[in-house]
């Protein structure tokens, strides 16, 4: 997927402001607009501004790409690296994914639907509603459909968190922070960190929303402030691998080991277990400890996947080993399978 320079769309410098976006979106868009362009290609370059205006304009998606941008290696192709926007802080429950729309009342999007955006946007904002899906949307202050009419309760904000696998099984405190994108006086957008205590419940999964009350945007006229709904992701864990309330892990073992059986020593989230393997194992047989994955009501199991580790052999004493095991097993063939689909030997 090729990245999507936004800023070189529209012309404009990454400094540049609100205003400045605007007037060039304005600007181009007259020059590319299909109904009236002779340019080349004018409808494609139409839509490419449309997209450029509809992220640099919303300060929440600006600030998202740029960080994007601020990874991204020159002429590289483009994949949104994992857990790239944990930690932003956008207004609306929804969060940025398929719920936030640019700017109205400054000319506009031309109409244009997620249908045509790009891949590149969709792979950072999802679908979006586009400017007619924005319900709650707005800045990081109250609703905007009952400015004026006395007290308005701040609105909704979200924010994806990541934490460790662990946090899930023993419950945790964590001081978390946040960066919420603002625009200041001069029409920049900026970003403004918090600090907040976040208790993780056990058992919690990735996926999951925590409700922080009166932890969004602040109310007007006495009203009371929104809440902060933590979208909870886990970081990659370098030994189990989550499948929903399940955990799998590698369980190396040696040749000996699986064709003997074995009780050996393996890891769990809660601590090492002795775990008995039966003569006879092959590579990929699943063994479950049952109710060791993610606790809960009706907690998972934890699997241990078997991977024959096969010994590298360099001394002589090695491999005459080797050669003694084939020799036990004259017959032996493990590709037979593969030998009777062998069209030429049927």
């Amino acid at each position: 997927m090729e990245f999507k320079d936004y800023y070189a769309t529209l012309g404009v410098e990454r400094t540049a402001t609100q205003d400045e976006i605007k007037r060039a979106y304005r600007k181009m868009a007259r020059k590319y607009h299909p109904d009236v362009s002779k340019e080349k290609n004018a409808e494609n370059r139409f839509k490419e501004v449309a997209e450029a205006h509809e992220v640099l304009i919303d300060p929440e998606r600006r600030a998202a790409y740029d960080e994007i941008a601020r990874r991204q290696a020159s002429g590289q192709p483009f994949q949104p690296p994992p857990g790239w926007d944990s930690g932003f802080e956008f207004s609306g429950r929804g969060g940025r994914r398929g719920g936030m729309a640019g700017e109205g009342g400054d000319g506009g999007g031309g109409g244009q639907g997620a249908a045509d955006f790009s891949d590149f946007f969709e792979s950072l904002f999802g679908r979006s509603n586009g400017r007619d899906g924005r319900e709650g949307r707005g800045t990081a202050g109250p609703r905007r459909h009952a400015a004026g009419r006395g007290p308005v309760q701040g609105g909704d904000h979200h924010a994806k968190v990541t934490i460790d696998l662990l946090d899930s099984y023993r419950g945790a405190a964590r001081t978390m922070s946040l960066r919420v994108p603002v625009v200041d006086a001069q029409g920049h957008t900026t970003l403004k960190e918090r600090q907040l205590e976040v208790n993780i419940p056990r058992g919690v999964r990735p996926g999951q929303h925590l409700r922080l009350l009166g932890q969004g945007a602040a109310g007007h006229g006495g009203a009371p402030a929104g809440d902060l709904y933590l979208e909870i992701e886990f970081a990659p864990h370098p030994v189990f691998r989550l499948d929903g309330r399940d955990l799998h892990f590698d369980l190396p073992l040696s040749p000996w080991e699986a064709s003997l059986g074995a009780t050996v020593q393996v890891p769990t989230p809660e601590g090492a277990v002795q775990l008995t393997v039966s003569a006879g194992s092959t590579q990929g047989r699943k063994l479950r400890l049952k109710g060791r994955g993610l606790p809960g009501s009706q907690p998972g199991d934890l699997y241990a996947v078997l991977v024959i580790a096969v010994p590298t052999s360099t001394s002589e004493p090695e491999k005459a080993a080797w050669m003694a095991l084939a020799a036990a097993y004259p017959h032996y063939n493990p590709r037979n399978m593969l030998d009777a689909l062998d069209p030429l030997k049927a």
